[in-house]
């Protein structure tokens, strides 16, 4: 059952340049995707986006997903968690394919768990919305669209783990649903460095690929312009 509550209290191949620039002014909001301890922690036991010895690639996706959520914060720039959770019997999973069989098997993302909590310093603050959803697809069977939709978000900047999964699936929907969609490359990761890079490539059909550090500079431009 997915539910939405509130916290308590650069890629070669891939054709760059500035953020979209739709009219009227945008209104975006950051997208944080399954920053969860079994999802990118050593010791979680997802291996889709981190293999267990990608110390470095883990240290600097950590490192930037702290940045662009800080950045968006200091800006005024609404973040919106998405978390994959499941009951500890695995009964609320639909095992209609190899990726929703290995929760089951696995064990992975049970609701209350260290795994299931989110990454040191990567989870929402006070008054932050964070969205539960129990497939790959944030979106699906979830009031993600319904939060977005209350934030008056018309942009996401988009970041998570794992690039080719959740984060794809995610910035497809939310193209498809008509948002205009940036995914932090930098902030993203999968397991295989050239799943990541395709991931990347098909995706700039649907969505502006920036850095984490692009990626801050749209949210400073956007509050600079709301000042003025």
């Amino acid at each position: 059952m997915s539910s939405v509550t509130s916290a308590p209290g650069a890629a070669p191949g891939i054709a760059r340049g500035t953020a979209p620039r739709p009219t009227p002014t945008p209104r975006t909001v950051v997208l944080a995707v399954h920053y969860q301890n079994d999802v990118l922690h050593r010791d979680g036991k997802v291996r889709v986006g981190l293999s267990a010895d990608m110390d470095e690639e883990r240290a600097g996706v950590v490192k930037r997903a702290g940045m662009l959520l800080t950045e968006a914060r200091a800006c005024g720039i609404a973040v919106v968690s998405a978390r994959a959770a499941y009951r500890e019997d695995g009964a609320d999973v639909i095992q209609n394919c190899a990726i929703f069989r290995n929760v089951v098997t696995s064990g992975v993302l049970r609701e209350g768990t260290w795994g299931c909590a989110f990454h040191d310093g990567l989870g929402p603050v006070d008054g932050e919305f964070i969205v539960k959803h129990t497939r790959v697809n944030a979106f699906y069977g979830s009031p993600l669209e319904e939060v977005l939709r209350l934030l008056g978000a018309t942009r996401l900047i988009i970041a998570g783990i794992s690039t080719h999964s959740a984060v794809e699936h995610a910035a497809r929907h939310a193209a498809d649903i008509g948002f205009d969609v940036i995914v932090a490359e930098d902030a993203c990761c999968s397991a295989a460095r050239a799943t990541h890079e395709a991931s990347l490539a098909s995706m700039s059909l649907i969505a502006t690929i920036l850095t984490t550090a692009q990626a801050v500079a749209v949210l400073a431009e956007e509050s600079a312009h709301a000042r003025h």
